[in-house]
């Protein structure tokens, strides 16, 4: 085979991939925009010259299972969220594996394996995070609602820009993938990889096991590690924007295209990054090409190859 002649790429995919806004998160829904995804990434594969590991963003899937919990409460066990990370990881994972493998066999290519990998992410026991929980999970609450979540469940909730109120769960950062090594084995073979979605399920280590946590990792900051621990080249973070931006929606606003390592550290100085959307990629690009990746590429699904060509998008490299 020719696998060890390709480019290592971990790509991250964002959550408009699997569900767009507006739409209500039916299986149909998702099924058909995955379908539309992984035309975009089968082509990476099939031009000969990258072998991938995919991520995704989870968030509205895990809300839909949180929701569905609180609606069944009554009637079945509620489960923890790191249970419903899992199960999210699963549902995306099928669909994904399911695409790509027509994909492929729709272009004579059914000897390429995808494989879903349930991933978990080790983080620390004592992250500051967990003191301090901030990441906003679920559905919304009536002030009412939530005050009796806080005491009944020891929730700790939050009033969400004037919608509601919200649980808040502690977002630790990553340190290890630890199914990193089965999954560099499969890439090995060839196979396409989908791992770490959303983030991964977060787990600590207590008396040298490893034991689930309630928290969300940020996606992006996951995928860097997933990408560091495969030893990837290339970083692919996909979003619904072709650039990031300096001054973004502002008079001035600035396309970033190539920048080193040093510039894109002094843009986060600045604070020109939003923290729940442009921030934690930059972070998670620099980070990489810190750690030796060759580079890292921000864009849209749209432009990826180009991108990886260096015609479009933002590119950190080292300089």
């Amino acid at each position: 085979m020719e696998s060890n002649e390709k480019t290592l790429t971990v790509v991250a995919l964002g959550g408009n991939a699997i569900l767009k806004p507006g739409q209500e998160g039916t299986a149909e829904e998702q099924i058909e925009n995955v379908n539309e995804t992984t035309k975009q990434l089968a082509e990476m594969v099939l031009s000969g010259e990258y072998k991938i590991v995919l991520s995704h963003g989870n968030g509205p899937q895990v809300g839909n299972i949180l929701l569905q919990n609180e609606i069944a409460k009554d009637e079945v066990p509620s489960q923890p969220l790191d249970v419903c990370g899992a199960e999210s990881q699963g549902l995306i994972g099928y669909m994904f594996a399911q695409s790509l493998d027509n994909v492929f066999n729709k272009n004579g290519r059914g000897d390429i394996p995808v494989s879903t990998v349930l991933t978990q992410t080790l983080v620390e026991a004592d992250d500051p995070a967990f003191e301090d929980p901030s990441k906003p999970v679920g559905p919304f609450y009536s002030k009412e609602k939530a005050e009796r979540l806080e005491e009944e469940k020891n929730y700790d909730m939050i009033e969400d820009a004037g919608r509601g109120y919200r649980r808040v769960v502690p977002s630790p950062k990553p340190k290890e993938i630890i199914e990193k090594e089965p999954i560099v084995q499969l890439v090995s073979a060839g196979t396409v990889v989908i791992a770490s979605g959303g983030g991964g399920i977060p787990v600590v280590k207590e008396d040298n096991a490893l034991v689930g946590r309630e928290a969300v990792i940020d996606k992006d900051l996951a995928t860097e590690q997933l990408a560091e621990d495969v030893g990837a080249e290339v970083l692919v973070i996909l979003t619904d924007v072709e650039f990031a931006y300096l001054n973004y929606n502002q008079p001035d606003e600035e396309a970033l295209g190539g920048v080193t390592v040093d510039e894109a550290e002094a843009y986060l100085e600045e604070g020109h990054f939003a923290r729940g959307s442009m921030k934690p990629k930059i972070e998670a690009g620099t980070e990489f090409v810190r750690q030796g990746g060759e580079k890292a590429v921000i864009t849209s699904l749209e432009k990826a190859l180009e991108a990886l060509d260096g015609n479009t998008g933002t590119i950190i490299t080292s300089e």
